[in-house]
């Protein structure tokens, strides 16, 4: 076999299933089997025509798990499951050098500087490979980078055993995020999302849903005494919410922002001034963090069966993408090349 399947960013809102070259496997590198690959909302990004260094001819995808299928200098098992930390960072700046490469100044990602996960095989570096063990889903561990997101959050945070979490979003990475807070000692969780599935959802989960209608501030105000959220999550990352964050949160409370804004956005930072509030940005995660978001999966202890996911074959890509899109019945659609692991 010389020859695999992938799927092709071609054009704005259209992928292609094509015939391309098995990767070459530089000198130390593990071949990589795919099982699946998350769609997040840097693909949607890419997909939609809206990321700029994205270009037309790429193998998108970086929510990956799969098997080793040569280990390279990776010492692990032809057969091992694992998960991808996907980041590519030059190794050269002050935050390289310093232990902070998640936040390298020239930081790049598998699925956009290099070729991803939405194939049959892709080739890695064995710094980018993560073991998991063998009793974990390969279809949950897909969502090990973006729990990674959520755990570095959490731990970036400074919140505290007990604390009223509140958390604006109930897409993946917000829900993430409140499982995590959760499991860390929150006290009391209360989620904001605008759609009525998600809120299902959210509820399901046996978090505290903001009735429709009305605003995460009011909320908060019966359920603390007009004090607001000792810790505040932001995984919208949508002005209206942006708007709220300082008013939802009570004085000396923290903000986090874990959304990436697509253009720059007013925040009362007056009111940051006068609350004395603390206000922590989040890029991806660390190293230790997808470790732990392995141990959380392989735990069981976050109910990640709960979580919606669906699973679309190679050749459904556009689908994928589409159902990703509207986020209609599914809080993580994933694509895999498997040919009996997607959804019926």
């Amino acid at each position: 076999m010389t020859t695999m399947k992938a799927a092709v960013w071609t054009a704005t809102d259209t992928a292609e299933v094509q015939d391309l070259p098995l990767p070459e496997v530089p000198d130390g590198w593990a071949l990589v089997r795919v099982a699946y690959n998350g769609i997040c909302g840097t693909d949607l990004s890419i997909y939609h025509g809206k990321h700029p260094r994205a270009q037309h001819g790429l193998v998108p995808g970086h929510e990956m798990s799969g098997w080793i299928e040569q280990p390279g200098d990776s010492g692990l098992d032809v057969g091992q499951l694992v998960v991808v930390e996907p980041l590519i960072s030059c190794g050269e700046c002050r935050a390289c050098t310093t232990g902070s490469a998640h936040v390298c100044n020239a930081l790049g990602l598998y699925g956009i500087d290099a070729p991803g996960g939405m194939a049959p095989y892709v080739a890695l570096p064995p710094r980018v490979l993560h073991a998991v063990p063998a009793s974990v889903d390969p279809r949950t561990a897909a969502l090990a980078e973006p729990l990674a997101v959520a755990v570095h959050a959490v731990d970036l945070s400074g919140m505290e055993r007990g604390d009223t979490v509140a958390v604006f979003g109930a897409g993946p990475i917000g829900l993430l995020t409140a499982l995590v807070a959760r499991h860390e000692g929150a006290g009391r969780v209360v989620v904001t999302e605008p759609s009525a599935w998600r809120r299902e959802v959210a509820a399901g989960m046996g978090f505290d849903v903001v009735p429709e209608g009305t605003t995460m501030t009011e909320h908060l105000a019966q359920l603390t005494g007009g004090e607001g959220a000792d810790t505040t999550f932001d995984s919208a990352a949508h002005p209206s919410v942006a708007a709220e964050l300082t008013a939802a949160t009570r004085v000396l409370g923290r903000i986090v922002i874990v959304g990436v804004y697509k253009q720059p956005t007013p925040l009362d930072l007056q009111a940051v001034c006068f609350k004395e509030q603390s206000l922590q940005g989040v890029r991806v995660y660390t190293t230790a963090d997808v470790v732990r978001a392995i141990e959380l999966i392989a735990s069981g202890e976050l109910g990640l069966e709960r979580f919606p996911t669906r699973a679309y074959p190679l050749d459904q890509v556009n689908e994928a993408f589409d159902a990703a899109t509207t986020g209609a019945d599914a809080l993580k659609v994933l694509v895999t090349p498997l040919t009996d692991g997607a959804d019926a």
